[in-house]
Order: C-alpha cells, then structure tokens, then sequence
C-alpha cells in the first residue's frame, strides 16, 4: 500500500499527469484496470506509474533472460606441457589453444617440470616462448614466463570476441526474457500495488507523510 499523501503520476504510455493525491490516483488506476505502482519511492514527491502490474513483471522477466542469452561468458583455460614433448603432442596443443582462444577465452599455458628438470629452467621458457609465437595471430600473451614452483606459465589473452550462449528451444519456450538496452525502471516483488482506495485525508490539517514508509521500488 503506498502511504504518502501526495505522489507523482506517470500513465501507462510515459505521460506526465502531475502530482495528485494518493487517494486520487488509486481511482484514476482503478477506473483504467490498472495498478498504481509505486517506482520511485526517494524522489520527492515520490514517483507512482499505472501499469499492469502483471504483464510489466513479466516484460521485465523477458528482458533479464534476454540479456544473459547476450552476455559474453569468459573462461581461463589452460593447456599443459612437458620439457620433453614430442612435436606431434605439441602441435596438438598448438591447435586446442587456438580453439579455446577462437571461443573468446583466456588461456594459460604451463610447463611441468619434474626432479632435475628444475635444474634447465630455460628449456620451459624456450618452450613457452615457442608456443607463444605459433599461437600469436589469435591471442596476446599477457606476461613473461613465471617459475613457480614445479611448473612455469604465460597467460594469454584472446584477440577474439567471446561467443554468445543460445538459449535452450525449453528456456525460449517459457518466454523468460530480458532486454538490457532498455533503462525501465525495474520492480521487484517488494513493489507497492495499490489495489484499494484508502478514505480521503481531511483537507486540513494535512498530514505528514508517515516516516519511513516509502516502499522499495525499482
């Protein structure tokens, strides 16, 4: 229930209708078979909208869907080296860090070294500094070859945009979507939905709006 006594109405295609008394815009909403939603609740008088509520919470669903069908998912791979890997076996992982790096992803690249390997700390930084230029028309390596520990790596960043994740035929098929670009004002499920039409406040002495009583909106 919103309690403030006067509020700020929007119509339900954007329109500025003014401020008005709570009481009034409940009517106004009910003789349209709309809600009165409050949406700004901080600003002063506080901002309510008629809307179906209903199909509102729903459009917003859809955009929300919508965007994290859009958003680019970025993940750190990594592919693993020996000192003494053959050529073939390096190849191989040549072309799957090309492929993880076409994907939009982060990839590091490590060599493992074992007992007195870690005594030829150069063949690991030969062999990453060669890895590092068979992969360099799809990613950036990020910096220099780091020992730590038993093992030495470079990081690399992919010179692809990320791919986007289509949503599944059932996940379409529910309709929950949401679009990003547009900036409405988003309602939780805390939002205020006037549904009665409170008794009219005396014309004088006019009453505070009570403390604290604005609701959350979006």
């Amino acid at each position: 229930m919103i309690r403030v006594y006067d509020v700020r109405v929007v119509d339900e295609d954007g329109s500025q209708l003014g401020v008005m008394r709570t009481a009034d815009a409940l009517r106004l909403a009910q003789e349209r078979g709309l809600d009165l939603v409050e949406v700004a609740p901080l600003a002063s008088p506080p901002v309510a909208r008629l809307l179906d509520f209903g199909q509102y919470k729903y459009e917003l669903t859809k955009r929300e869907k919508e965007a994290k069908r859009k958003q680019r998912s970025i993940t750190f791979k990594e592919v693993r080296l020996k000192p003494k890997i053959g050529i073939g076996d390096f190849d191989t992982k040549v072309r799957r860090a090309i492929e993880f790096l076409e994907d939009g992803d982060r990839v590091k690249i490590s060599v493992q070294f074992r007992g007195r390997e870690l005594t030829h700390p150069q063949i690991g930084r030969d062999l990453l500094d060669k890895f590092a230029e068979q992969i360099k028309e799809h990613g950036v390596v990020e910096r220099s070859p780091l020992l730590e520990g038993k093992s030495m790596h470079i990081s690399v960043a992919s010179t692809h945009k990320p791919k986007t994740h289509e949503p599944t035929p059932s996940a379409a098929a529910k309709g929950h979507v949401r679009d990003a670009d547009e900036a409405e004002p988003e309602i939780d499920a805390a939002a205020n939905i006037a549904i009665e039409v409170p008794p009219a406040a005396p014309a004088s002495p006019r009453p505070e709006p009570e403390s604290g009583s604005a609701s959350t909106g979006v």
